[in-house]
């Protein structure tokens, strides 16, 4: 129930914000395709792995490319993994940075809410996995796989039900998943890379440097449209990759980092005195159509074959004590941490919801955040070896929690949808 109290004068993302609402509208529909095609693409992996012919899909992922001496001999599956999720992560660069400079995070009174709400959405998975892991051989180094939230997944679910949903509440999840995402960069930085090549790791942040330095003055270098900025910046920037992959730590933390160099704003300001669309805009309409119609989906395709063994596979594996972790930290972990946070922070701070939403609304995010597939995915090909008998069955518990959590977000907020209409209606 929303306080009427005098002292809980501001809500946290008003739905006055209509340059916000379009935006996020518009991502919305873009994600929706992208969204859609990552479902697909995981299906037919998972359909190819467990048919008469998964030697062959096997065979496919494991097929290796690239020049030795550069420390790039990878498989098609670790291509997928460490290059093409590279774009992906580049947008989330550029989505984090934007937000920072131009969005709600740059003001401590709307960041505290979705900030601390993705924190307590990575904090009780964890620790949910933890306690039903404890005194499994090789299950530590999972903690982070419930922790993750599927931007992608997630936000074409809630474009297929939430047509007639507050536009504030999409603006939280989309603000919350991109805190999410920061939080899952930093744990794979910091737990998952085990040794550091200094050398290589220098020479990466001096082409990031360089990258960045020709990005915050495109103008000068590139006379004719800024566009043609990424002619030079695209080689750097593969520089650059390669050597954050040659330094040890996971070559996807490159595509943040260079996201993060990119002007969100020009420098000179119109007649009017706005500041206008920066490179950041330009590369985005450029790299999210390959990143949500080609990366995504061929890295999901790549990670989520795993061999189930049939219906007495799974049910098998759902006895197993990473796999429960997984699902019961996705599934309920997530929701009740970020709801928990949120109301929290909203009774410390004293911020009331947006007077369009009530907390049923923030429990069906909670379940949309338990949508953790890109990443999740990624973080258990880094917990566990593909030797590991943890990694397939990581993955079913990945997939099994993913489309779990979509279904009971789609239910719930699908029925919260119908009340918005009827009451637009009325």
């Amino acid at each position: 129930m929303i306080r009427s109290s005098s002292r809980l004068r501001r809500s946290f993302f008003p739905s006055s914000s209509k340059a916000e609402s379009v935006r996020i509208g518009r991502i919305l529909r873009k994600e929706t395709v992208g969204g859609l095609l990552l479902v697909v693409a995981a299906a037919a992996a998972l359909l190819w792995a467990n048919s008469p012919w998964a030697e062959g899909y096997f065979a496919l992922r494991d097929v290796e490319l690239g020049y030795e001496p550069w420390h790039l001999r990878l498989t098609l599956g670790q291509w997928a993994a460490d290059g093409l999720l590279a774009i992906f992560f580049f947008l989330v660069g550029l989505e984090l940075k934007r937000e920072f400079v131009a969005g709600d995070l740059r003001q401590f009174s709307t960041a505290v809410v979705p900030v601390v709400a993705a924190l307590g959405g990575v904090a009780v998975p964890a620790l949910i996995y933890v306690a039903l892991t404890s005194g499994t051989p090789g299950a530590a180094d999972g903690w982070a796989i419930p922790t993750a939230t599927d931007i992608a997944f997630a936000v074409a679910v809630l474009a297929i039900i939430g047509s007639h949903l507050p536009s504030a509440l999409r603006i939280f999840l989309l603000t919350l998943a991109v805190v999410d995402d920061l939080v899952a960069i930093a744990i794979i930085a910091i737990f998952y890379t085990d040794t550091i090549e200094i050398v290589p790791l220098l020479l990466a942040m001096a082409a990031i440097a360089a990258y960045g330095a020709i990005a915050q003055r495109y103008r000068q270098f590139f006379h004719l449209r800024p566009a043609a900025a990424w002619l030079i910046l695209l080689p750097l920037g593969f520089l650059a990759w390669a050597l954050v992959h040659a330094s040890g730590i996971h070559a996807t933390i490159a595509g943040v980092l260079l996201g993060f160099t990119i002007p969100v704003l020009h420098r000179r300001k119109d007649r009017r005195g706005d500041a206008g669309p920066g490179l950041a805009e330009v590369f985005e309409h450029r790299f999210r159509p390959i990143s949500s119609g080609i990366a995504v989906p061929v890295f999901a395709f790549f990670s989520a074959g795993v061999a189930i063994g049939g219906p007495e596979g799974f049910i098998s594996a759902l006895g197993d004590p990473v796999v429960l972790g997984i699902i019961l930290g996705l599934v309920l972990g997530k929701p009740l941490g970020i709801v928990a946070a949120t109301w929290i922070v909203t009774r410390v701070r004293r911020i009331n919801l947006d007077p369009a939403l009530q907390w049923v609304d923030i429990i069906g995010v909670g379940l949309l955040a338990g949508i953790g597939f890109t990443v999740s995915l990624l973080v258990a090909e880094l917990s566990f070896s593909i030797d590991d008998p943890h990694h397939d069955q990581a993955k079913v518990a990945i997939l099994t929690a993913s489309v779990g959590a979509a279904l009971l977000a789609s239910v719930l907020l699908g029925l919260r949808n119908r009340r918005y209409r009827r009451h637009e209606s009325n």
